[in-house]
């Protein structure tokens, strides 16, 4: 079994254009797994690819994150770019999600702290309406669902209240809610998702560059079964490595703040979490 599993990572950016095959194999030289995420087509295609490429322990996530359902123009503290428009394609996905490569739907979900300029109720229908396709692709290719939520806990627990059935594992990936948002996905049977933001001194209000007034009481609260770790590199790099390009080595630094919070080893942390996202992506060591 691995040390270190991230269960939500893009080493399939353009970040790591030079020495992503070396970044990998480093990770797991040093005992750490990885799920590599797309966000559209073009680098789902490759996060497959990626994957490919290893026997064991490298693996993909296909899907079509919300922000690319628009063209605009993104500008946060870790990143700046602007999104390019794309239509949910289900065959092309379908036949992306056929490879035993390939564990989980998305990065898939909505994301109200980014919308894009014009009617904004139509918007944020879209973004559910794309979503439920990825539930449906989840479904019927029987993979875990990667999902991705920002300033829409409420929406996305409607949709998956009703939904839930339909699919297997949900995990909610970078969870940066609050504490009855989390109590509501875990009654759900969800995994929370944590990385370098819980490192992050805390704010009074959720702001880029801090974690959630309530972040930590989360990770307290939330059952050991329930908690994942992931890097979401190259951004959110964690303290005290906060500037640099994030990785999956810097699982680490995510593992040690939330044995901190639980008072439990980071041994234990590391073990835990990796057994649980085995389950989750529903993977078996050798």
């Amino acid at each position: 079994m691995p040390k270190y599993f991230d269960t939500h990572a893009h080493v399939n950016f353009n970040a790591f254009k030079d020495d992503a095959d070396q970044v990998l194999e480093d990770c797991l030289s040093q005992g750490a797994w990885v799920v590599n995420v797309g966000t559209q087509k073009d680098t789902s295609v490759q996060a497959v690819e990626m994957a490919k490429r290893f026997n064991e322990g490298i693996y993909a996530s296909v899907g079509l994150h919300p922000m690319h359902l628009f063209s605009q123009h993104v500008d946060e503290e870790e990143s700046s770019f602007h999104t390019r428009e794309e239509k949910f394609d289900s065959d092309f996905y379908t036949s992306l999600a056929n490879s035993p490569k390939v564990v989980a739907i998305g990065e898939c979900g909505l994301d109200y702290f980014r919308l894009p300029s014009g009617d904004e109720q139509a918007i944020k229908s879209k973004q559910r309406d794309v979503f439920e396709q990825h539930i449906a692709l989840a479904a019927k290719s029987r993979k875990t669902l990667m999902v991705h939520c920002r300033d829409a806990y409420d929406d996305l627990h409607k949709i998956l209240k009703k939904e839930r059935s339909k699919v297997g594992k949900v995990i909610i990936h970078s969870f940066i809610g609050g504490l009855e948002d989390a109590r509501k996905f875990i009654e759900l049977d969800c995994y929370l998702s944590f990385n370098g933001i819980v490192t992050y001194k805390p704010r009074k209000e959720l702001k880029p560059g801090g974690s959630s007034p309530q972040l930590y009481e989360v990770v307290r609260e939330a059952p050991m079964s329930r908690i994942l770790l992931e890097t979401d590199c190259p951004y959110l790099t964690p303290e005290p490595k906060r500037g640099q390009r994030n990785s999956p080595l810097n699982l680490s630094f995510i593992a040690l703040k939330i044995a901190e919070l639980k008072k439990m080893p980071a041994a234990d942390i590391a073990r835990q979490t990796t057994e649980n996202a085995l389950a989750a992506l529903e993977l078996k060591t050798v």
